[in-house]
């Protein structure tokens, strides 16, 4: 339904919102059948991480082509079998974004606590479901990189309008009792798209004005109940062009934030957890390490998920800061997903059996 109307398909609109809902419940006991004890709402009432912003605020407009991707280009023959394996494809792409051709505000700021609301709901009828629960919300800096501004005179006050609108979704998240975490993939995926044939210098300059933003959104917010989730996007490629971890981190560690979700499952960064020892944590912060690729069908056996989570507390130096989690979003946008979703369910069930593991092993 999601893909059909984002193709300009009318929908009943009251009949996706009750399928949102639904579908949220299912997820939520099924991830609790998993074995997950740190969960959400599986974004199953938003057509994508970042898209449905324009459903909620005023500004948005029409529809463009996002900036290719550094690291497919140079593989001409992946990038055929890419654009094979999508056509056909029923789904709503993060690539098609619409543009911003006007002031960008919140609609009514109840819709930002509506999301909040249904999952607050549906956790008060499975009494201690998760011993911690989260909802997302976008990066100004995501959203400003592929909605192309087409109304604010100058990058910094596009973002701040996008980050004074996000800031009611951020509060409406921790208000209502949820832990906040801001996808940003914006802080390493933009390098080789937006800013790919650009010098370090410019993109470091972005991500810079990006954590500002976030952190002026973040004001009324405690620190300790946010963690940013950073990427290098969510999407089988080379990933040979993707800047490196050491280069970010520094403006990265810069965001009022209580700790960082990233990933460490896939081959291209598995290595760049030693960055966590080189450029340390604060100590009231957390590290949830991406130990499950959510771009693969494979199975990780629970013994490699925890060898993975040993690994990262010895970086961290203290096993009690680092939670297991995916490398990202199994679907980050309706219908985009590459693993089959009972496939899914098992790799969360061995993200559960592997964190007992290692719990077992560093905490006795």
């Amino acid at each position: 339904m999601y893909a059909r109307r984002a193709g300009g398909e009318a929908v009943d609109e009251a009949e996706l919102e009750a399928a949102g809902r639904a579908a949220m419940s299912e997820v939520v006991d099924r991830q609790i059948a998993s074995g997950i004890d740190v969960g959400n709402n599986g974004e199953q009432q938003r057509e994508g991480f970042f898209l449905y912003v324009q459903r909620r605020m005023t500004g948005f407009g029409g529809t463009w082509k996002r900036w290719r991707r550094g690291d497919v280009e140079r593989y001409p023959e992946f990038k055929r079998a890419l654009e094979t394996q999508s056509a056909g494809k029923v789904a709503v792409s993060n690539f098609v974004p619409p543009r911003v051709i006007g002031e960008v505000r919140y609609i009514d700021p109840k819709l930002a606590e509506a999301e909040a609301r249904d999952f607050k709901a549906a956790l008060s009828a499975r009494k201690d479901a998760f011993a911690e629960a989260f909802l997302t919300a976008p990066s100004p800096g995501i959203i400003a990189a592929a909605c192309k501004n087409e109304h604010y005179a100058t990058e910094e006050a596009y973002l701040d309008a996008l980050g004074e609108a996000l800031r009611l979704e951020y509060e409406a998240i921790v208000d209502n009792g949820f832990v906040l975490q801001i996808d940003c993939p914006d802080l390493a995926l933009e390098r080789h798209v937006s800013y790919l044939e650009e010098p370090d210098a410019k993109f470091i300059g972005f991500i810079e004005r990006v954590v500002t933003a976030i952190n002026k959104a973040l004001r009324n917010v405690p620190r300790e109940r946010v963690r940013m989730h950073v990427c290098w996007g969510n999407y089988e490629g080379p990933h040979d062009c993707d800047v490196p971890l050491r280069k970010i981190w520094p403006v990265i560690r810069a965001a009022r934030v209580g700790g960082f979700v990233l990933p460490f499952a896939n081959a291209r960064h598995a290595h760049e957890m030693k960055v966590l020892r080189e450029m340390p944590l604060s100590d009231d912060q957390v590290i949830v390490a991406g130990v499950i690729d959510v771009l693969t069908n494979f199975i990780e056996h629970p013994e490699v998920v925890a060898d993975r989570l040993e690994r990262v507390a010895a970086e961290v130096c203290d096993p009690r800061r680092v939670l297991a989690g995916t490398d990202c979003g199994f679907d980050t946008s309706a219908g985009m997903g590459r693993v089959a979703t009972d496939v899914v369910w098992a790799k969360l069930r061995a993200l559960s059996d592997g964190a007992r593991i290692a719990s077992e092993r560093l905490l006795k």
